[in-house]
């Protein structure tokens, strides 16, 4: 097996035909040391209506501002908390869920791990319609709790790298109000500046979300994790590159813990492309439009009108993460997924700013891995039990299986097609 820390010579004569055509699934890894504005929401009916999920998925805008009743499977994952159809997760869309909110003050556990919303700023120049709401009231019942304990509950079997994994994900009947937009693409003038943010979650990417009234039904499925626990059990961590680990102490700033480990990605675009991610925090109190909020879930709805602060482009990028559930090195690797999901936002490489959310999360996926990698991490699993990086995999293997497992979890897990 080649040393960990070397890159195959076959991915480096395809890196640049990679990268130039923005393929789907982009898995060259380092081994080296070194919104369309909302028109006002109209009046909701007097009862909720029944619908399903591939239906509001379809043709979102003839549902805004209505109370629903569905009939769907919730998956809390790591910057997912979506809502699939419980008969046909697949609807043939480029996103296949709904977004679950609840309402702002329920202080609910469950929720996404981590989450980067765009919003306007304080000193956003273009015009703002902001949306009337009816305003709802989440009915914190036994079978909420209930909902809401079985969806916070992490995997915790296995001695792997598992980011976001859940231990269930629970079938309910789902009461609530819908907000939907016809197209959730966030839209920038002809300098590349956004104008437009956009639906609803994780970077604005999703046309529907229900912000949640009740639940009823609750019925949950612990979610299929033996294969990799098979594998992973045992002592998951390598020794880290000279200066890129440390005991416990040495995750209590976790920023500096990611400069660090970038310092040991191998300069080539890759490489590059991990160090861009992270460069997008601000340093010490520079204030560059982007915040990190660490503690809290991004299970609650967002304000939709202007930010209190200033942003040099208008526009403010919040990064949201759950520290129940990303502590030390997970934490750190995490920091680097975010990251590269403001870059995405707010600097789209040449040609890409349509990109499909597809490839982003893709993207997102490949440098985290690289971040784990280097940090000496032996696996990482993503939601869903998808082993995405095993140590012993031989050099000729990890190209086909990582690419392999995230192509399955993007379809499977994350509900996102072409």
């Amino acid at each position: 097996m080649p040393p960990i820390y070397m890159l195959p010579v076959r991915m480096t004569q395809r890196l640049e035909r990679v990268f130039m055509k923005r393929s789907l699934v982009l898995i060259g890894l380092i081994f080296a040391c070194g919104c369309g504005m909302r028109a006002q929401a109209p009046a909701p009916a007097a009862g909720p209506v029944d619908v399903n999920v591939c239906d509001v998925v379809k043709s979102p805008a003839s549902f805004d501002g209505k109370m629903v009743r569905i009939k769907g499977t919730v998956v809390a994952g790591f910057d997912e908390f979506l809502i699939k159809d419980s008969t046909d997760p697949n609807c043939g869309f480029p996103v296949n869920g709904i977004w679950l909110s609840y309402p702002q003050g329920s202080k609910a556990k469950s929720g996404p791990v981590a989450i980067v919303t765009a919003q306007p700023a304080h000193n956003y120049a273009g015009t703002l319609k902001t949306p009337t709401r009816t305003p709802v009231t989440l009915d914190k019942s036994k079978e909420f709790k209930q909902f809401d304990s079985l969806l916070s509950q992490p995997h915790q079997k296995g001695a792997d790298m598992c980011l976001g994994c859940a231990r269930y994900e629970v079938t309910a009947t789902l009461t609530g109000r819908l907000d939907t937009v016809a197209d959730p693409s966030i839209k920038r003038d002809a300098q590349g500046k956004i104008v437009s943010f956009g639906g609803f979650g994780n970077m604005n990417a999703y046309p529907a979300r229900l912000v949640l009234a009740s639940v009823s039904d609750v019925t949950p499925k612990e979610i299929d994790y033996s294969k990799t626990d098979a594998i992973t059990k045992g002592d998951s961590a390598l020794t880290p590159p000279p200066g890129a680990g440390g005991g416990p102490s040495a995750f209590d700033d976790p920023f500096a813990m990611v400069e660090r480990l970038a310092a040991h990605f191998a300069a080539n675009p890759l490489g590059d492309q991990g160090r861009k991610a992270i460069s997008s925090f601000p340093k010490g109190k520079e204030q560059n439009g982007v915040s990190v909020v660490f503690g809290g879930s991004g299970n609650e709805v967002l304000s939709d009108g202007l930010g209190a602060k200033d942003s040099p482009d208008g526009v403010l990028y919040t990064c949201i993460l759950n520290r129940d559930h990303l502590q030390g090195p997970s934490m750190v690797v995490a920091l680097f997924h975010v990251g590269q999901h403001v870059q995405d936002l707010r600097s789209p490489a040449p040609n890409s700013a349509d990109t499909p959310f597809i490839v982003s999360e893709n993207d997102a996926w490949v440098v985290t891995s690289i971040a784990a990698i280097v940090g000496g991490q032996k696996y990482l699993t993503l939601p869903g039990g998808y082993l995405f990086w095993n140590i012993a995999w031989t050099g000729d293997e990890r190209q086909d299986k990582m690419e392999a497992a995230l192509k399955d979890f993007l379809s499977g897990e994350a509900l996102l097609s072409h």
